[in-house]
């Protein structure tokens, strides 16, 4: 791709507000690509300080013409990265991807062939291989991510017992699963649901087909191991889903970790990266 592309370009330049938190934005999608990881609108605008996601359309568009301009100017097809932001509601994009993409008729689709779509338009970003390059023509750096401090502390973190904070706020949330945004008609959570591996999670409910994996960490847990918490879902994930396939069922779960506190900011973008849902602040009554 450097072959193909001279010089600089400068097609996010401007002083407008969706301009500035455009080249903000861009590399956090790209963060995101190289995951492969999709990100929430609320999500992404909470990283730009947006109160409303609703105005990401005009920063997630000028996005998108910088793309699409960027890929006139060489001889290599650029995918549509902004696809990767979608709706918390959906799990797809808004309309306004129709005009960046090949499918003139995306938005009178059905969601389930807007899904088909999507699906094939994150293959094609996930496996672009020159994001960074893209980055370095727009005179954008990469994010870069330094949480080893974080990752020594969580890593020689050993359970002593449960404590009386975090046996209450599990109990709680068993019990109330609109805590989480769940259905208030779900039966109560089964509290330790021990998993093939020997692994305990804190919470499974169990709503038809759909398994919900649940790890609480009450307001006493110290940042490392809220830090701990994202990475225990990662696992109980993907331990979940494999009991589901040997039962033979198809994999469909869902994991969340549960705080009593407010997630550290600094480990927005790594439960972004890693698809872990946080649901904080949650306020036992």
């Amino acid at each position: 791709m450097n072959k193909s592309i001279v010089g600089k370009y400068d097609l996010l330049e401007g002083n407008k507000l969706y301009q500035t938190r455009a080249r903000v934005a861009l590399p956090y999608l790209v963060k995101q690509a190289e995951a492969r990881q999709t990100i929430y609108y609320s999500d992404l605008a909470k990283i730009l300080e947006m109160p409303n996601p609703r105005n990401l359309n005009y920063v997630l568009g000028v996005i998108g013409k910088a793309m699409k301009e960027l890929s006139s100017s060489t001889d290599i097809r650029i995918p549509a990265i902004q696809c990767i932001a979608i709706s918390k509601r959906t799990n797809l994009p808004g309309d306004g991807i129709s005009w960046f993409i090949d499918i003139a008729d995306y938005s009178t689709r059905s969601p389930s062939l807007q899904k088909e779509f999507l699906d094939a338009m994150l293959a094609e970003i996930y496996l672009f291989p020159y994001w960074r390059e893209v980055l370095n023509v727009l005179g954008l750096d990469p994010i870069h991510i330094d949480l080893q401090e974080d990752l020594d502390k969580a890593t020689k973190i050993r359970s002593g017992g449960e404590s009386e904070s975090h046996r209450k706020f599990k109990e709680f949330v068993s019990k109330n699963p609109l805590a989480l945004g769940l259905k208030d008609s779900l039966p109560d959570g089964i509290l330790e649901h021990v998993l093939p591996s020997a692994d305990v999670i804190d919470i499974l409910f169990i709503d038809q087909s759909l398994k919900i994996g649940v790890e609480v960490k009450s307001h006493i847990s110290p940042p490392e191991d809220i830090l701990r918490g994202i990475f225990q879902c990662v696992k109980y994930k993907h331990l979940i889903e494999a009991k589901q396939i040997i039962d033979n069922e198809l994999p469909n779960s869902r994991v969340i970790l549960a705080l009593e506190g407010k997630l550290p900011e600094k480990y927005v973008i790594t439960k972004n990266l890693l698809g872990i849902e946080v649901i904080d602040n949650i306020l036992i009554s």
